[in-house]
């Protein structure tokens, strides 16, 4: 029934930003087509220090980069031009495809104050016929996604399929990704029709076959399993997966089903053939050296 647990790891992206990183993970690489997540904040910190939190331009390849908010604002620059602010329950969805460089910035001080920023940013592999696809980005506001609500149970579903509702963020893998909330005593389940299912107790406790799981856990489900999640307290749960894409190699902020593509995007970064986002550009993160990380490890710049 559970397949594996996986237990956040903190990781340092810069003075004051410090996430929980659960995938990948040295045992379980991907769920489904899910191959990065991280969870940041609640995060407190002086306005003083606010710039020292921005991630700076940087590339990416052969992934969409999902970010979802509970709490406060980023602003997003890409190379294609476009500068959007995301705030809570809304989606950005980034497609890298054959290259883009991005930035997010914490510009606004209030959007900090008193902890109130919290994200989760997962990164989703693209299947190989989409590796090279034309870069491109969407924002999706939270009024255009479904939302559920039954006794003790609120859910919205970020992208994809699950228990009946669909949602119209694009995708292009058979996928879903959703933001559960479960009141104290609340019994709940996995959505059926996909072959790899994952939950990330993000705040609260749940119980599962008699065993208690607590937040910054995720539990990995073999196929066909049908457990009960009960909800210990009032908790907050993303629920992620979808059908698994193949092997696929990832390196700093780069995932591709060959090790060839990852080598070039090096280069290409290096070499400046990968454009910053035009209204971001006078500073950027260079190209790890690669001589302390163990292969395929993010760098802790790979937050987004």
């Amino acid at each position: 029934m559970l397949d594996i647990v996986i237990e956040a790891r903190n990781a340092s992206i810069g003075p004051g930003m410090d996430v929980r990183r659960i995938l990948p993970f040295r045992k379980r690489r991907m769920v489904g087509p899910f191959i990065f997540m991280d969870h940041a904040g609640p995060v407190a910190i002086q306005p003083s220090l606010t710039t020292s939190m921005d991630v700076l331009p940087h590339p990416h390849i052969g992934l969409s980069t999902v970010s979802y908010l509970f709490g406060g604002q980023v602003t997003h620059r890409d190379s294609t031009g476009v500068q959007q602010v995301i705030r809570p329950g809304e989606v950005n969805w980034m497609t890298a495809g054959s290259g883009i460089a991005h930035s997010e910035r914490f510009e606004d001080p209030a959007a900090l104050a008193g902890g109130k920023l919290e994200m989760i940013q997962t990164w989703v592999a693209l299947p190989e016929r989409d590796e090279e696809a034309a870069p491109a980005f969407d924002n999706y506001k939270s009024e255009e996604l479904p939302i559920f609500t039954d006794s003790g149970i609120w859910m919205r579903l970020i992208a994809g399929e699950a228990f009946g509702l669909k949602s119209h963020v694009n995708t292009h893998s058979p996928l879903f990704y959703l933001h559960v909330i479960l009141d104290q005593g609340t019994r709940f389940g996995l959505p059926a029709g996909h072959t790899e299912r994952g939950i990330y107790v993000a705040k609260g406790s749940i119980e599962v076959s008699g065993l208690t799981y607590a937040a910054g856990q995720m539990l990995v489900f073999n196929k066909g399993a049908d457990p009960v999640i009960l909800a210990k307290e009032k908790s907050t749960l993303m629920y992620l997966g979808g059908e698994p894409l193949g092997e696929r190699f990832i390196w700093w902020n780069f995932v591709s089903s060959r090790k060839d593509r990852i080598e070039q995007a090096k280069a290409d970064w290096k070499e400046g053939r990968i454009l910053l986002p035009p209204t971001d550009n006078q500073e950027f993160v260079p190209l790890p050296e690669d001589r302390s990380r163990p292969a395929g490890s993010p760098s802790p710049q790979a937050l987004s």
